[in-house]
Formats: C-alpha cells, sequence, structure tokens
C-alpha cells in the first residue's frame, strides 16, 4: 500500500498550471510541475477527476467516467509532430493566463484539435486502431455518444426514442452517419491518453506517485449512464426518479442537491459490481491510488426527489457496503484496492464501521479542526490511527490564508491556544502541524505552499460562477517555497 509509511504530496489540478494555452494542460509545465514537487521532497500529486468537464465547467460532472478531458491536450506535441502550426494557436495563446475562461476555451480548442485530426487521421491510424481495440469496452459508447450530442444536442433523453432506448438499428445508423465525428473523438481521446502516460512515465522516473479521483456519483448526462440505463434508478424516458444529494452541511445550510441519478444496487450486484470493477481497474491504470469522493454514498446515499427544488427533503438509502471494494479487490488480485476514502461531512457510526472495514485511510482537514473544542477529530492530538491523510483543506475549502483572515473569533482563539501564543498564525505554521503529526500521509494545496489568499480559491460549493477557473502563474512557483516545504519534509520525515 502506498500510504502505510510517512509521506507528504501537493494538491492540483492539470487546469490549473501555467500553460501558453489559456487552460494547464499535460504540456511542458506539467513536467515542470514534476520537477518543483521533486525538488519540494514530495512523493505524491494528487488530482481532481480527469475526464471532460460537465454542468459549470466541474470535473466532479462528467459526461464519462472514463474518457480523458480533451481540453487538457497539450498544443507543444502536436507542433513537433506536424500536426498543428503555430498560427493555428494564435487565438489560443491570447487567451488569459492567471484563469480558464471556458467559455471562449472550448469552441477555440476544439477548433485546434479538428485541424490535428485532419492532418494525423491517417498517418497514426495504426496507434488509432491498437488504442481503440484496447479501450473498446467505453470508448465506443462514449465517442457515440458524443457524436450524437453534436449532431442532436443535450440531454441524451431528448433524443428520439429509438436512440435512448440504443436500439440496435438505430445505434448502427448513427455509426454509419457520423463515422467521421465518432473518430474524431477516439481520436481526442488517442492524444489525452498519449500525453498522460508519458507524463506518468516522467512522474514514476522521479519516485511521485499520482492520485486520481473518483467521484461515487455519475452526471446523468453522460454516456455511462446513456449505455447502462438499467444500472440505475431511472423512468422509462431514461430521468432520474430520484437524486443525489447532500443534506444541510457545513457548506450549506439547505444541503446540497447534486441531480445525479442514483445507482440500483441491486442490479449492479447481481452483475457482480462489473461496471465499477471496470471503472477502478481502468483509472489505475492512469494513476496509483485514488481519492472516492463522498465515500458515504457506499454505506448510504441521500436520495432526493427528482422534482425538489433543495436537497432539504431527502432520505437515507442504504448502499452496497464493502461488498463492492470486495468484488474490486478479487477482481483486481489486490488484497486491498490503493483507496483513499473522502469521508467529510455528516458521517454516521455506520459509515465508520464501513471505513475500519475496508481499511482505507479517511481524510482529515485542519479548517475544520478549530470550531469546536478539544475533542474535535480533526486536530491532531486526536489522530489515533496514523492510517489517515490530512490536508490543510480540500479543493472545496478556501485557501489556509482566506480561511485564517474569515475565520471566526472562536476559531483563532482555539488556533492560538492550539499553536501557543508566541506562535503566529499563518499557512506555514498549519502546513507544519500538519506534516507534524502522526498521520502517514499529508497532502497540502499548492495555493498554500504558495502562500496564496481568497483569489486562489478553485471552487467555492454551491456558487454558480467563478468556480474550477483559477491557475497558478509560473513565476508564482518560487523556488524558495518549494525549499521551505522540502525542509519541513525532511524534519518530520516524510522524504
Amino acid at each position: 500500500m502506498l500510504l502505510d509509511r510517512r509521506r507528504a504530496g501537493v494538491l492540483l489540478h492539470p487546469t490549473s498550471l501555467p500553460s501558453r494555452f489559456g487552460i494547464g494542460d499535460l504540456g511542458p509545465a506539467a513536467f515542470d510541475f514534476l520537477d518543483y514537487l521533486k525538488r519540494a521532497r514530495q512523493s505524491l500529486w494528487q488530482v481532481l477527476p480527469l475526464g471532460p468537464t460537465g454542468f459549470g465547467d466541474s470535473p466532479y460532472a462528467s459526461p464519462s467516467a472514463f474518457a480523458g478531458n480533451p481540453l487538457l491536450i497539450a498544443p507543444e506535441p502536436l507542433l513537433a509532430e506536424g500536426l498543428l502550426s503555430e498560427d493555428e494557436l494564435h487565438d489560443l495563446a491570447a487567451l488569459p493566463a492567471d484563469r480558464v475562461d471556458f467559455g471562449s476555451l472550448k469552441p477555440l480548442k476544439q477548433h485546434v484539435l479538428q485541424a490535428a485530426f485532419e492532418r494525423g487521421r491517417h498517418s497514426l491510424r495504426r496507434a488509432l486502431e491498437h488504442f481503440r481495440h484496447a479501450h473498446a469496452h467505453w470508448l465506443d459508447d462514449y465517442a457515440l455518444f458524443s457524436a450524437l450530442q453534436d449532431e442532436l444536442g443535450p440531454p441524451w433523453t431528448d433524443w428520439d426514442a429509438p436512440l435512448r432506448a440504443r436500439a440496435p438499428a438505430a445505434l448502427a445508423a448513427a455509426r454509419e452517419r457520423l463515422a467521421e465525428r465518432v473518430e474524431f473523438h477516439e481520436f481526442g481521446q488517442y492524444l489525452f491518453f498519449t500525453q498522460w502516460a508519458a507524463l506518468r512515465d516522467r512522474a514514476r522516473g522521479l519516485g511521485i506517485a499520482i492520485m486520481g479521483d473518483i467521484p461515487v456519483f455519475v452526471a446523468h448526462d453522460s454516456a455511462d449512464v446513456w449505455a447502462h440505463q438499467h444500472l440505475f434508478k431511472l423512468d422509462k424516458r431514461g430521468q432520474p426518479v430520484v437524486v443525489a444529494g447532500v443534506p444541510p452541511d457545513y457548506f450549506s445550510a439547505a444541503g446540497q442537491l447534486w441531480g445525479n441519478p442514483l445507482y440500483d444496487w441491486k442490479l449492479m450486484a447481481r452483475e457482480g459490481y462489473a461496471w465499477w470493477i471496470a471503472r477502478c481497474r481502468h483509472l489505475l491504470e492512469l494513476v496509483d491510488l485514488v481519492r472516492i469522493d463522498h465515500f458515504r454514498g457506499f454505506e448510504a446515499a441521500w436520495e432526493v426527489p427528482a422534482d425538489a427544488t433543495t436537497a432539504i427533503g431527502g432520505r437515507w438509502v442504504r448502499g452496497p457496503g464493502d461488498a463492492v471494494f470486495i468484488a474490486i479487490a478479487a477482481a483486481l488480485g489486490v488484497g486491498q484496492p490503493p483507496v483513499v476514502a473522502e469521508d467529510l461531512g455528516l458521517i454516521t457510526d455506520e459509515v465508520r464501521v464501513l471505513l475500519k472495514a475496508t481499511g482505507f485511510p479517511g481524510m482529515k482537514v485542519l479548517q475544520f479542526a478549530f470550531g469546536d473544542d478539544a475533542n474535535n477529530p480533526y486536530l491532531p492530538h486526536n489522530y489515533q490511527d496514523p492510517n489517515c491523510v490530512v490536508y490543510t483543506g480540500t479543493h472545496d475549502n478556501d485557501t489556509t490564508r482566506g480561511w485564517l483572515a474569515t475565520a471566526s473569533k472562536h476559531e483563532r482563539e482555539h488556533l492560538a491556544r492550539y499553536l501557543g501564543a508566541d506562535r503566529p498564525q499563518t499557512t506555514e505554521a498549519l502546513m507544519r502541524l500538519a506534516l507534524s503529526s502522526t498521520a502517514n500521509t499529508v497532502i497540502v494545496p499548492l495555493q498554500d505552499v504558495l502562500d496564496l489568499g481568497s483569489q486562489a480559491r478553485v471552487n467555492t460549493p454551491g456558487a454558480r460562477v467563478g468556480n474550477w477557473t483559477w491557475r497558478v502563474r509560473a513565476d508564482q512557483l518560487e523556488p524558495e517555497r518549494a525549499d521551505c516545504l522540502a525542509e519541513m519534509t525532511i524534519t518530520y520525515a516524510r522524504t
């Protein structure tokens, strides 16, 4: 298990990397970031879901649980291979360098990838055929789904009944009619997976493991739900009967209404959890371990009627427990899948029992540690089991500097007592608190490594605009910050 000794790592999604072309990607800046992590003596890089983004540009609302995000394809390798010219990248290079303007980026990136496709579809035919064969179990459905959305628009539940129901004759006719568009989407996936493989090889060479992310639920308007409708709680037209969310919590007084369809776990069990096995096997070919977002959904999910306007009126409905993980471990031939469980929010005794049964490390977040008293489970002196992952904050939190500026009087006073009256309340102090803890693993968002304020926040749950757009500038990756993190990492035996 990767997390059975003291380690440290950094959280940064690739879209937040520097690059010349409007969004962080898998190009030179990603390789430079690996070198930055090596200088900082880090052995983990945590990313968010790598799939195409969906509603609100969120990586947690992807149209595929298997595909890679074409927006992450770096132009530089395509230039080197003669698939693009510098002139074709002029408009991408004019996009902002400090944020992602998704509205402008998407059509421009699509145009660039189309140009590369027209030049590369024949010269790369043999490699494409090999890739298509190796990934057919998900790529066939995803490429056709994407081509149909290009033609008919979303959502798939508005398509004609034969396509909604995946009638074989309708699918065959669509594949023939949209053959070139299907091939375009296959080509994009080939580029993504090829570039990601090169980046991961570099990470391995530097001794850096990559932690990926699995959202427990998938988007309704996705190739997964369209292709496997029987595995979800849908009506005859494919619409959700109930949707996922969470009750009122730290982030929202009305709860969060996510809108994802919910699994029919009984049917999944009858099929031996084959879809989940395929999903985990696929992701573990891309990363070294995975964080499961909203792990408690395996014990019980908050089901809300599909026509509800808030999540308040939902109810907890039992999930599969550890049966799905036993099936995954058996299929993968491992004693325990390399998983980190996101066990934040409303955690019951039943969820704690499930977490213990799986043996997965859970999460501790220091920003949640100072609102109560000395018994708060996120305080380092309460980490009785080192099998956990400690964060200063997650992608859903403010940066630590931003949190310190807005923390309540009680939190500031508690933090002062905890650190000691003579120690300043700074981002570095919180990082040191995490790194010095008994937890096996510590993950620090890059924003905290660089001591950035709230303007660098990635996501504010419930906010309708501004999420997922932040990018770090190359000049902010100061060597001194890496050296400071390296010194703490060495001091607390996490190298």
